[in-house]
């Protein structure tokens, strides 16, 4: 009895050492470019992530508002040397040299894992986005590191969000919900991602009758919000479109979401979906 006593002391003495001595995952956020608050985001995004794992952002930023920011990684593919994951949260659609684009890829190709928020998916487009792309070829380059291609997006509506993966080690602890007025993005085509959740938005639309009075009609749109993928058959990747307004990024139920998604991407969520020891920061 004594021995297995001091057996099971032990083996807690043990895991709590390693939990101590857990190294914080270092994080690179890129952040800029058109149609987003980045400025505010980026810190929103640096907060909620480092108050909920034990985790080092480090931003790469630019207050240029265009479609194609200046960002500091591009031409350099050592960009993401020393981090264990890269956060791609810019918006730069008119970044589409092939050679600039494959070294925004460069890191993820050789096994960095990445996650990718809202605009990430509208940028680095090489081709026509409206088209599908055929893999392997430089206009599909971003949609194979992404998994799904997208090209657009509808009106601000509230967006209900439903996890349809229940058994991922990502949506185990969360719960569906509904954002404020957000951007639902399409799905031109799905090529390897695994979906996770869905977005549902009425879209409204006012049409005038053959007598002339206004009518009011909606129609529902759903379409794939969060999704992982396996790229290069090596690198994890996980992406949502969701995070337009700063109201949303701010959302604990958002924090929530895309931290679990970097948890996954760099192997530190068990597939019970329990979160590695020394990880998380939540009581």
């Amino acid at each position: 009895m004594k021995t297995t006593i001091a057996l099971i002391v032990a083996l807690t003495f043990t895991a709590t050492l390693h939990a101590q001595d857990a190294k914080p995952l270092k994080i690179l956020l890129i952040t800029g470019g058109c149609c987003h608050d980045y400025g505010k985001q980026k810190d929103i995004l640096k907060k909620g992530i480092e108050e909920r794992i034990n985790a080092e952002v480090t931003q790469i930023h630019t207050d240029d508002k265009s479609t194609k920011p200046p960002l500091a990684i591009l031409g350099n593919p050592d960009y993401a040397k020393g981090f264990d994951l890269v956060i791609h949260d810019e918006c730069a659609a008119d970044i589409k040299d092939v050679d600039t684009v494959k070294g925004v890829l460069k890191p993820h190709m050789d096994g960095i894992p990445g996650v990718n928020l809202h605009c990430a998916m509208h940028s680095y487009r090489v081709g026509n986005p409206g088209t599908p792309q055929k893999a392997g070829t430089p206009e599909a380059l971003w949609f194979d590191y992404l998994g799904l291609q997208s090209s657009g997006h509808g009106p601000q509506e509230p967006v209900a969000i439903s996890y349809t993966a229940k058994d991922s080690p990502i949506t185990q602890s969360l719960q569906n919900w509904t954002t404020i007025k957000e951007e639902l993005y399409n799905n031109i085509q799905i090529t390897t991602g695994k979906e996770l959740a869905k977005g549902a938005q009425v879209v409204k639309k006012k049409k005038k009758e053959a007598d002339g009075t206004e009518v009011e009609t909606s129609n529902t749109v759903e379409t794939v919000v969060a999704w992982t993928n396996l790229y290069n058959a090596k690198t994890r990747v996980f992406s949502t479109t969701i995070g337009h307004n700063n109201a949303t990024v701010e959302d604990p139920r958002y924090l929530d979401l895309i931290t679990r998604g970097a948890l996954w991407a760099t192997g530190k969520l068990g597939d019970d979906g329990k979160i590695a020891p020394g990880y998380s920061k939540k009581k």
